[in-house]
């Protein structure tokens, strides 16, 4: 089974003869499969960690409002970046940029860059704090790309309680 799961993540369906030399390169000086899931495990820890931290600065007035823009937005960051220990770096970019995807991932882009610009820029802490929520619509809804058939039921689901 964690063969299976294994193959999936990194995109190797078996076939060896059909990659490149430079895949093959990277792939045998990689991280281990064990190393990858604890350096996933770690970074995702401490993305939620980040995040809860930057909710609980919610409380701090317009400063903690500037404070939690930053941890919320470092948290998401690192979050998103504990999945290239699952699937490596270039394989990551390749589905994020995929055509199913690639709409949620440039919208979670230009909110993070939105969020810390609000924040540190423009000083706008309502600003900020309406790209955080922007911000966790767009990656909710990049990581539904992954389930198989959840945007559909999001989909449908709104559209029953709308109408």
């Amino acid at each position: 089974m964690m063969d299976k799961l294994r193959r999936a993540l990194s995109g190797n369906d078996g076939g060896d003869e059909e990659r490149g030399f430079v895949a093959q390169v990277v792939e045998s000086s990689s991280l281990g499969w064990g190393t990858r899931v604890k350096g996933f495990i770690a970074c995702f820890v401490i993305g939620i960690v980040l995040s809860i931290i930057g909710s609980v600065c919610l409380f701090f007035g317009s400063r903690g409002l500037v404070a939690f823009s930053v941890f919320y937005t470092t948290g998401n960051l690192v979050a998103l970046v504990s999945t290239c220990f699952l699937m490596g770096p270039i394989n990551q970019c390749k589905k994020m940029f995929s055509p199913t995807r690639v709409v949620a991932t440039v919208l979670v882009f230009v909110c993070l860059i939105l969020t810390l610009l609000s924040a540190f820029l423009w000083k706008k802490s309502g600003l900020a704090l309406v790209f955080c929520i922007i911000q966790f619509l767009a990656m909710t809804w990049y990581s539904l790309s992954y389930i198989p058939y959840a945007r559909d039921l999001v989909k449908k689901t709104v559209s029953t309680c709308m109408g």
